[in-house]
């Protein structure tokens, strides 16, 4: 069976006219007050804490590597081990460089008996040239021959030295008491001179490494105040000494390095940490955070709801304002234009309300 379009036509005109009777009825903005809850803006009074993650390491921390190339045959340390001064924490193997030691011994015996023959040739030279049985030319050749003989052999010793050296440089031990960080290699591994083999950490005292981004930079000093908190201590709050503030920065992030004031059993290199610092108003300036739920970011823009008191007692109508969002922070976002202190910022409810909407407010 088959329906004329006219009917079809008439048939959705009726619907669509009923549904806007619906919507338009007379009752149906009170039956429909949304309650929304919302926080009013204070002032930046005292400035605002910001929190910036970083990671700690010791003060006195070193990367180990080896002078020489070769393979590793020894590593006789775990990660947090406790090492004394002069423990072996790798080895390379040293056969080669001691054939290079041999090798050495054997051209500097050989560049010494070349020295005597020269010296002793240089002498009787000499006498031949006081008696007039030797030219000037013979004498001058004596001498040059002496002097460069002598010149091998202060050369073969520098090379035996060298070989020694070497040798001494296949052995990787602590230069002080410490404790091994990590260890980056495996025995049989052939490593390059250079190449870090692992890292120790040296004495009790710890930094914190984190990036502080460009909009804050220049509001951080050495007296800037800063506390530090660790995921893996609860309920411990550090003080921080900023002493490092680089001058280069990469992606707009500068890193800062602060110190940690105290002591504790559980610090560790490699530790995640929260660094707080308290700015003052002069830094944040009108800069203020909202919790997410606030804030909505739509194809019409980033904008939030103000209410406005009604003239019925828990009423109020809400007002789109458009505003302009900062970072993105622990606490929330960040919001650096559209707002300011006193007004009244819709916080839950804003995703069933519409601008110029009345609703029940709930603070």
């Amino acid at each position: 069976m088959t329906h004329s379009p006219i009917l079809c036509g008439i048939a959705c005109l009726t619907i669509a006219m009923a549904l806007v009777a619906c919507d338009v009825g007379p009752d149906t903005e009170e039956e429909l007050l949304r309650p929304v809850r919302f926080l009013t803006i204070a002032d930046n009074v005292d400035g605002r804490d910001r929190t910036f993650s970083g990671s700690l390491k010791s003060i006195r921390e070193s990367r180990l590597s080896f002078k020489v190339a070769g393979t590793v045959t020894n590593v006789p340390v775990q990660i947090g081990q406790q090492l004394n001064r002069g423990d072996l924490i790798a080895q390379l193997d040293s056969d080669s460089f001691s054939l290079q030691v041999e090798q050495a011994q054997a051209s500097l015996v050989e560049a010494q008996a070349g020295e005597r023959n020269a010296e002793s040739t240089y002498e009787r030279t000499k006498g031949l040239y006081a008696n007039d049985n030797a030219s000037r030319n013979e004498l001058d050749a004596t001498r040059a021959a002496a002097e460069a003989a002598a010149a091998q052999v202060r050369a073969a010793t520098k090379a035996l030295e060298i070989a020694r050296l070497n040798v001494s440089y296949t052995r990787l031990t602590a230069a002080e008491d410490c404790s091994i960080a990590s260890v980056d290699v495996e025995v049989n591994e052939n490593v390059a001179a250079g190449q870090q083999i692992g890292v120790v950490s040296c004495g009790t005292e710890y930094e914190v490494e984190l990036g502080v981004p460009e909009s804050l930079i220049a509001n951080v000093d050495q007296e800037t105040p800063a506390t530090i908190t660790f995921g893996a201590i609860d309920g411990v709050r550090f003080t921080g000494e900023i002493t490092e503030i680089s001058t280069a920065g990469s992606a707009a992030v500068f890193p800062v390095v602060v110190r940690v004031n105290e002591d504790h059993p559980s610090l560790r290199s490699g530790l995640a940490a929260d660094v707080t610092f308290q700015f003052g108003t002069s830094a944040v300036g009108d800069t203020f955070v909202l919790p997410l739920s606030a804030v909505v970011n739509d194809p019409d823009g980033v904008y939030v709801f103000i209410v406005e008191p009604a003239e019925e007692s828990g009423e109020a109508v809400v007002t789109r304002r458009d505003v302009e969002l900062g970072e993105l922070i622990q606490d929330g976002v960040e919001v650096i234009g559209g707002l300011a202190p006193g007004d009244d910022v819709v916080t839950a409810g804003v995703s069933v309300i519409r601008d110029g909407q009345r609703v029940l407010v709930q603070q």
